[in-house]
């Protein structure tokens, strides 16, 4: 009796172990070029008792990096979090110039809203080499949430591969499998920096896209800003302001309401049950006139096999493709919003 007693409290402890383990918030950095929706995800990150923030890394995007730094430091300050290391990044894309986004995020990249200065400080290191440190600190416990061009990410495991096996998971903002949001077939993200979108696809790790296309059909309408509206407190008082220049210009473009990108991506870590995921094959095209930027998924999970016979080619049946990212193909928006403002009521 004391064998079963003494087994059944181990089973008890081990449990225990188990259910704290699952309960203990995920960690996770979030490379942000922010940008009204970036602002929105990291706040709806930074309270979400799910998830702890162990570093917000800048990278150029919606606005240049030097705006995005600022607006990164005024949103921790906001929030109370001078805490958290933000350190900027990479000052331009990897092969490219520069495409910013004002037309859609306001001249400071916040809807022209002005917080106070930031009473936070930038952290000194490098945001690369800051994710490199982080993941290697945590390994197995880091998730990436990349919400603006890839080319921090890029750059990152380009200088160190080693962090592919050590990283959690990278549910990124980016990409498309039914057109794009630039043009008609490249996401902005992407489009921002092709080439470290390529790198990122090809690293090894399976990368979790929420695309715009999806983005599109999770949209904050005039219904949820009055919510929004009818919370004041310092963070929803922001947001609201955002909120409302973000439902405006949307409308103006000829949307029903302002697609909310970027917290969607931070919302699937909170609670994976909001999207539907399936695996495929994912490139990004990097050289097309009219497709540069595109994600290009194979939703079949394999290429014909051509094989060169005399003048011509036969396909000889298919060539299997390892899948390399799990591309979202619905939100449940209705329930993504009710938590979304849920989490930034009354702060």
């Amino acid at each position: 009796m004391k064998r079963c007693a003494s087994l059944s409290a181990v089973v008890v402890f081990l449990c225990s172990v188990v259910n704290a383990i699952a309960q203990s918030p995920q960690r996770v950095i979030i490379d942000t070029d922010p940008g009204i929706d970036d602002a929105m995800a990291i706040l709806l990150a930074l309270n979400s008792p799910e998830l702890k923030v162990e570093a917000l890394t800048v990278v150029p995007g919606n606005v240049e990096a030097s705006q995005g730094l600022e607006n990164a430091l005024k949103l921790a300050s906001l929030a109370g979090r001078c805490d958290l290391p933000v350190a900027g990044g990479a000052q331009h894309p990897l092969n490219q110039k520069l495409i910013t986004a004002q037309f859609w995020h306001g001249k400071n990249g916040l809807a022209g809203v002005e917080l106070p200065p930031s009473k936070c400080k930038a952290d000194s290191r490098f945001g690369p080499d800051l994710i490199i440190e982080m993941v290697h600190k945590y390994p197995h416990e880091i998730t990436l949430i990349p919400v603006g061009p890839l080319t921090n990410i890029a750059l990152a495991v380009s200088k160190d591969p080693s962090i592919v096996p050590l990283v959690k998971d990278v549910v990124i903002m980016g990409g498309s499998i039914t057109g794009g949001n630039v043009n008609g077939a490249a996401e902005a993200n992407i489009y921002g920096d092709p080439e470290a979108a390529s790198i990122v696809f090809a690293a090894g790790w399976t990368v979790t896209m929420i695309g715009s296309d999806v983005g599109e059909r999770t949209l904050m309408t005039r219904k949820h800003l009055s919510q929004l509206q009818a919370l004041h407190g310092p963070e929803s008082d922001f947001i609201s302001k955002l909120a409302d220049f973000y439902v405006t210009r949307s409308e103006k473009s000829g949307y029903s309401g302002a697609a909310m990108y970027d917290p969607l991506a931070v919302a699937t870590v909170v609670d994976p049950t909001l999207v539907t995921l399936k695996e495929m094959h994912v490139d990004v095209e990097t050289k097309g006139e009219f497709t540069r930027g595109e994600t290009v998924a194979n939703r079949m999970g394999s290429n014909e096999n051509n094989v060169l016979h005399g003048d011509h080619y036969e396909i000889e049946g298919v060539i299997d493709l390892k899948p390399n990212a799990k591309v979202c193909l619905a939100s449940d928006a209705g329930r993504f919003l009710q938590l979304f403002i849920s989490r930034i009521k009354g702060k």
